[in-house]
């Protein structure tokens, strides 16, 4: 199979679908791989190194769009690349399409198969292809969080681990996740006070026993939501339902509760986020205010750690890409329930209900016999 590698042209997004190690597998594989020329720059990586890996440098994005069939990416495709696509593509990239209804029907009229990275799934539940940048977004959350209590970046002037003699900050993690643990794991380093929300009491048992007495637990109900908006300096929305839309569990009334020079993290931004008053942002002019309250909604937080990001993610796309590269989309599919849960668009209709939902369209879910 031709497989093609554009660079990504996200506002400041410096991750590369495919790193030269894994290029190298491919080609080992007996398939063609295309590289946009300057493709690895963010990550240190030149043409040559992707040439030394067996690639083909192509001069454009257009080049490698048109002389590929699977198209390998990091963020969802920007309204140019869609215009590129073709029916005969299949593009296996990360997508978030519930909180994006222009680029939902920009795929729809492409005609492309569309495999979805946030809804691959596991024999063990989890999202094998999300997890790594959830990893990386929730260890980023707490780093960010801190620099923004910061006074001169008009936070409230608070240390997150605090001194002897003085408190520690109050961190409140919503969601137990891969996002919220990693997350909990950076702020219990720092020393801060930090509990954990989750709706599900079995994980906030698992929580209780991974962390002992370094965090506290508690049920995710609206009041215990607004007790601790009111205690916290830092606030991290780590939700996600697969697949779907963030539910919004701080309204914008809720804000009112917090201290001012507080700052909010939203790590759910890239499923329209889980604060009422969260909106995308970039790594150009990360924050805003509103009530006082610093908001962080950077979209693509791991592509501001770019070589790391892009080693862990390709650690886990891997062998999906080799999968789909040796036995087709249709075929690697009907072989593996797991990559067929990725399948968001084909063929002009919605493949996953949940996107379906998020815009009241209409869900045709794909049938392994056609």
């Amino acid at each position: 199979m031709r497989i093609g590698v554009p660079k990504e042209i996200k506002n400041h997004e410096y991750r590369v679908g495919l790193t030269p190690p894994s290029v190298s597998e491919l080609v080992r594989a007996g398939h063609e791989v295309i590289v946009e020329t300057h493709a690895g720059d963010g990550i240190d990586f030149e043409d040559q190194d992707y040439i030394d890996a067996g690639a083909r440098i192509a001069p454009d994005a257009k080049s490698v769009f048109a002389d590929a069939e699977m198209i390998v990416k990091v963020k969802e495709p920007q309204p140019s690349e869609i215009a590129m696509l073709e029916p005969r593509h299949l593009l296996f990239t990360y997508l978030h399409l519930a909180a994006d209804r222009a680029q939902t029907e920009g795929l729809l009229k492409s005609g492309a198969t569309c495999i979805a990275y946030e809804t691959v799934t596991s024999d063990s539940r989890n999202l094998p292809l999300l997890k790594p940048m959830s990893e990386v977004a929730g260890r980023m959350s707490v780093q960010v969080g801190a620099h923004y209590l910061e006074k001169e970046q008009g936070g409230r002037g608070v240390l997150l681990g605090g001194v002897p003699g003085v408190a520690p900050a109050r961190v409140a993690i919503l969601g137990g996740g891969v996002a919220g643990i990693n997350a909990a794991q950076m702020a219990t380093g720092l020393r801060a006070d930090v509990t954990i929300y989750d709706i599900n009491n079995d994980r906030l048992a698992e929580l209780d026993l991974h962390f002992g007495s370094q965090i506290k637990t508690a049920y995710a109900s609206k009041p215990a939501i607004e007790a601790a908006l009111s205690r916290a300096h830092l606030v991290i929305g780590a939700v996600l339902i697969p697949g779907a839309a963030a539910p919004k569990l701080v309204t914008r009334d809720m804000l009112k509760l917090m201290k001012r020079g507080s700052v909010l993290v939203d790590i759910a931004i890239d499923q329209g986020g889980c604060f009422e008053t969260s909106r995308a942002t970039t790594h150009d002019d990360p924050v805003y205010e509103i009530d006082g309250v610093t908001h962080y909604c950077v979209a693509n937080m791991p592509g501001a750690v770019a070589r790391t990001s892009a080693f862990a993610l390709n650690n886990a796309t891997l062998p999906f890409v080799l999968k789909l590269a040796n036995k087709g989309a249709e075929k690697a599919m009907r072989d593996d329930r797991h990559l067929a849960n990725g399948l968001n668009v084909s063929e002009g209709k919605i493949r996953h209900s949940a996107v379906a939902e998020a815009f009241d369209m209409a869900f045709e879910p794909w049938n392994p016999g056609n």
